[in-house]
């Protein structure tokens, strides 16, 4: 796996507010939008795919949404699928300045689908993997892995190493990728992430709307995902007009991770295709 770090930037949403992308290669632009889970980032989420999609002729970008990664963690905000939304735009406004792909995993997957019903015009594909905002909040809350994220982040003593690893366990079906680097690497960050980050979260519904996005959908779904559950992939292939899931077995949520060779090029494929 090729894992040389890409370069980086940030782009102002409003004076005091910006976000961290990171990117690597040349041609059309792919946005890689990470999960909600406590210390994500783009390049903890995607660093598997960067090196890839790169060498297939893309510009991979990396965001770290708001309240992630290196972007601006405020207090006083509401971490809204509106908000979030605002600082995507705010990056392709001010960094791509063309229509752009975008791939989301989970609470990424929520962004750019509610980006592509936004700006339909700004999104040529969108790739998902397990996204959110396919039903109800109580829905999500009753998934385990929900439950343990909002645990680690907001409860007693904030997140710890033992917390986390009890999150990231229920993020995979293999164990054995949650190693004491990855642990480390999340727990950096998620110190210095306010409680509103998930205590304020909201995520709408996007059930209704799914019609409305035109553009090709492409999305990934394991069978043993704790977070999102699997049984609302029907939904999305149903509602998305052009759509296709692929639902890929000892798989949990992160489908980049612990089916890395067959995401990046199936990913690869879609995105090629006319």
């Amino acid at each position: 796996m090729n894992v040389v770090n890409p370069a980086g930037g940030f782009a102002s949403i409003e004076p005091g507010l910006r976000v961290r992308y990171l990117e690597m290669g040349e041609g059309p632009p792919v946005i890689f939008i990470h999960g909600s889970a406590p210390g994500a980032s783009a390049w903890s989420n995607f660093k598997g795919s960067f090196a890839e999609f790169a060498g297939a002729g893309f510009r991979a970008i990396g965001l770290d949404l708001i309240g992630y990664g290196d972007s601006s963690k405020p207090s006083n905000a509401r971490y809204t699928l509106d908000f979030h939304v605002k600082g995507l735009k705010a990056l392709v406004d001010a960094v791509v300045q063309s229509p752009v792909n975008i791939v989301g995993n989970s609470l990424g997957g929520a962004v750019a689908m509610r980006f592509a019903l936004d700006y339909p015009a700004q999104v040529k594909k969108l790739v998902l993997l397990a996204p959110g905002g396919l039903g109800s909040k109580f829905r999500y809350l009753r998934m385990s892995g929900i439950r343990s994220m909002m645990w680690a982040h907001l409860g007693p003593g904030g997140p710890t190493a033992d917390k986390l690893r009890k999150v990231f366990n229920l993020q995979v079906f293999d164990k054995t990728l949650i190693i004491d680097d990855l642990i480390e690497e999340r727990l950096a960050v998620a110190k210095t992430q306010p409680r509103e980050v998930l205590s304020t979260l909201k995520v709408d519904n996007l059930l209704p709307r799914l019609h409305d996005i035109k553009c090709p959908t492409l999305a990934f779904w394991g069978v043993h995902d704790n977070f999102c559950p699997v049984e609302t992939a029907p939904l999305l292939a149903r509602g998305i007009p052009d759509c296709r899931v692929l639902l890929l077995s000892k798989c949990g949520h992160w489908a980049q991770v612990e089916h890395q060779q067959t995401f990046n090029e199936e990913a690869i494929r879609f995105l090629r295709s006319q």
